[in-house]
């Protein structure tokens, strides 16, 4: 037991010793964060926290790993806000190789610090579109470009002209160039490998931060991550639509097994949280909220078919009517394709549940026709054993069930223990002969 409590010490002891050391050491804390996906609310969250974070813990830089297609303007101008107000040098690094800074990334990639992007990649096609994903009208349109360009002007005019004609081309002419292109028009600072070399070339390079130039050290940095919470991946994945379209889906199946057989609570509580998550999404996302219209109606479709004289013709129809209003919803024209939905996805799940209401209808059906399964209907000709008998009359199981019986006319006489055959029902009477 002391040998414990001294390696204990001891343990606690070498501990105490490293962080004193690293702390005497002053090597400079760099985060590195990865915003993979698109520009939604659950990205802003995690991009505010990551800067609150480096200013708390003093860090020297703040690196963000960028790879998205785009997203809400809105957003993106939260973002941008964060960013210039940080009083941490934040740096924006396109990465991995192929990724691409679209949209609303690449206006992210021209408001930080310091920017840098790994071998092809690609920065640009920053044109806008309305807040549902659609195309705006000539006059919105007009004034949110020249809202867009004006927040490019005042994030590029101190690398020159050039870039800020190039950033500009982005939003009017949806331009996009690679890693090579733009560090060679000066819209990017580096183009290295990992992120390393990123911090190698980061090294001396001032900054400009509200406070006035501010020269980086890291070259003994160490880099730690800052990953996603769990919560912050699930609201994140919330703004799939392939998600929230299984999400609705299984919600609405959910529901209507739970209507069709009250009395469970799983389906019930299944149906309820995944509307609830698919809600989230679609208020997240570009829908058209018309193609619940069509959803709506092919459920209907669904349970009509059951009691219809026309069994299937309906359940033809309903498929039709999912598939329409799951692209309605989520496919609308100017929607961008990284917010769409898939559509053998789509195909899939409303051709399975077409099958899914067909062999529930052929089922309901067979049960409507089927032989009476309960009941004393169901005890004629079926044999029992006698367990009292006086006389003409007595006791016998039937079924595992107990009922009153009595001899039929012309039967052998009955004792107990006699195997006996059910030849009329009586009310709760059973009429018996010896088998």
């Amino acid at each position: 037991m002391k040998a414990i409590r001294l390696f204990l010490i001891v343990l606690t002891m070498c501990l105490l010793a490293v962080e004193a050391a690293q702390a005497q050491s002053g090597a400079p804390l760099v985060l590195v964060m990865k915003a993979d996906g698109a520009i939604m609310p659950p990205m802003l969250e995690y991009i505010q926290r990551g800067i609150r974070t480096a200013e708390e813990r003093g860090a020297e830089a703040l690196i963000i790993e960028l790879d998205t297609p785009g997203g809400s303007i809105a957003t993106m101008k939260e973002i941008v806000t964060a960013i210039r107000a940080s009083n941490v040098p934040v740096i924006v690094y396109v990465s991995p190789r192929g990724a691409w800074a679209g949209s609303a990334g690449a206006m992210i990639t021209m408001s930080a610090h310091a920017s840098a992007m790994a071998p092809e990649t690609l920065i640009g096609a920053a044109s806008p579109v309305g807040g549902g994903g659609e195309d705006l009208g000539e006059t919105m349109k007009a004034k949110e470009m020249e809202a867009l360009t004006s927040l490019v002007r005042s994030l590029t005019t101190r690398r020159g002209e050039k870039v800020v004609a190039l950033a500009e081309s982005m939003i009017t002419e949806a331009k996009a160039v690679t890693s090579d292109e733009a560090l060679e028009a000066g819209l990017i600072d580096f183009v290295v490998d990992n992120t390393d070399d990123l911090l190698e070339a980061l090294n001396g390079f001032t900054v400009q931060m509200p406070g006035g130039p501010h020269v980086l050290n890291t070259s003994t940095a160490r880099a730690e991550p800052l990953e996603m919470s769990l919560i912050e991946r699930l609201l994140l994945l919330l703004t799939d639509s392939n998600v929230v379209f299984l999400l609705l889906s299984i919600g609405v199946q959910a529901i209507l097994i739970e209507l069709s057989s009250p009395g469970g609570w799983v389906a019930g509580f299944i149906g309820v949280v995944c509307l609830s998550l698919a809600v989230y999404g679609m208020g997240v996302l570009p829908v058209n909220w018309f193609g619940l219209i069509f959803l709506a109606t092919a459920f209907v479709l669904f349970v009509l078919d059951i009691k219809a004289p026309t069994h299937g013709a309906l359940t033809a129809a309903g498929v039709g009517s999912f598939i329409v209003g799951a692209l309605v919803l989520f496919n609308s024209p100017g929607t961008p394709q990284f917010q769409q939905v898939s559509v053998p996805l789509v195909v899939a799940v409303g051709l399975g549940l077409g099958v899914l209401f067909f062999v529930i209808m052929l089922i309901a059906l067979r049960a409507q026709h089927g032989p009476i399964r309960m009941g004393a209907e169901t005890l004629a000709h079926q044999t029992g054993i006698v367990r009292s008998w006086v006389g003409e009359a007595g006791q016998v199981q039937v079924e595992s069930e107990l009922w009153s019986a009595e001899s039929a006319p012309g039967s052998e006489p009955i004792g107990k223990g006699d195997r006996v055959e059910v030849v009329e029902i009586q009310g709760l009477r059973l009429i018996v002969k010896k088998k």
